[in-house]
């Protein structure tokens, strides 16, 4: 499933076809910054305290490019969904993670 640029949004998580989760850390004009976990990563736990972005590097691209790829609803902290709301606190160590302080502040 294709999202539509408008689905795409800051502090979400989604996961693509290709089992690769996304987290969407910060959006600027048509551009977004994202982290991405390796691709075939393991369906997140209920209640995933560890998030699968550890040395990973972010993404710059553009909103159109991002929402291109193909989708799918996961299941994530007891609900099943095509994206998911990131609390501070996780979305904090994910782009802390990924080392995208300094692009966020760029963009």
């Amino acid at each position: 499933m294709k999202l539509k640029e408008k689905d795409v949004e800051v502090g979400y998580l989604y996961l693509t076809g290709a089992k690769q989760y996304r987290a969407v850390l910060a959006m600027k004009g048509e551009f977004i910054i994202y982290a991405p976990s390796l691709e075939g990563t393991a369906p997140l736990k209920l209640n995933a305290l560890i998030m699968p972005f550890d040395n990973q590097p972010f993404k710059k691209c553009r909103i159109v490019t991002f929402a291109k790829k193909d989708y799918q609803a996961f299941d994530f902290n007891g609900s099943e969904a095509i994206k998911h709301k990131l609390a501070e606190s996780p979305l904090a160590d994910i782009t802390a993670q990924c080392n995208a302080k300094s692009a966020i502040a760029a963009l």
